[in-house]
């Protein structure tokens, strides 16, 4: 299959699956995950009508986003990696979605960020429910407070919560957990799902869906 065949055949199963879980059609968004893909690797899919997608480093977005964004009006663009602080302006300037707010340094540097710029990219705290160590997130336990802080000491909305659950466990009840967070702190949208598991991710009610190589291919 090419590209958009792939492309769509993601979007059909995200159909199917939002329709098993009683939810509406549209209820989840694709974020496709174009990270090491140039930009006429990145382009078909622009050109079957995919708009939002999803990086995990500000310099190799740098290198591709600001041209296509120009091509095309309407992109919208997910930063889903980690953020180095000293990256903060940058990513503040390009992406319109920031999902990795992982930690009180960066939060303190997008606010100083947003405030210097006039700019003000939705964002996700990133919640390592796994307690993985060498995985970027927020404890579980420590989201309430850290979502205190982002709020009412920073005045950051945040929109969501992201999550990666281990590779080596049963997702599930990783979203499980996700989606309890946000519930219990009135946060409205959830980031989990990847290409194994998004229609997984579906029915424990994610909101939008990050799907790499079954779009772009193995890398």
């Amino acid at each position: 299959m090419d590209l958009k065949a792939r492309l769509n055949e993601v979007r059909g199963k995200i159909l199917k699956a939002e329709a098993e879980a009683g939810r509406s059609a549209g209820a989840v968004m694709l974020v496709a995950v174009s990270k090491t893909f140039d930009a006429d690797q990145i382009r078909p899919a622009i050109e079957a009508g995919q708009r939002v997608f999803g990086e995990n480093r500000v310099q190799e977005a740098y290198s591709k986003w600001p041209d296509l964004k120009a091509e095309t009006p309407g992109i919208e663009l997910h930063l889903i990696g980690p953020l180095q602080s000293n990256k903060s302006a940058e990513a503040v300037a390009l992406f319109d979605v920031i999902e990795s707010v992982d930690r009180e340094k960066i939060a303190r540097t997008l606010a100083d960020e947003m405030q210097k710029q006039g700019k003000r990219p939705r964002l996700y705290v990133q919640v390592n429910t796994g307690l993985e160590p060498q995985k970027a997130g927020i404890a579980p336990d420590d989201t309430a407070a850290f979502l205190k802080l982002c709020r009412e000491e920073l005045g950051l909305t945040i929109e969501g919560l992201m999550c990666i659950p281990p590779a080596d466990e049963n997702p599930g009840p990783h979203f499980a957990l996700l989606a309890l967070l946000a519930a219990e702190n009135g946060v409205e949208k959830l980031s989990m799902g990847m290409s194994g598991d998004y229609e997984t991710a579906i029915g424990f009610g994610a909101t939008s869906v990050r799907v790499g190589s079954a779009i772009f291919g193995t890398r």
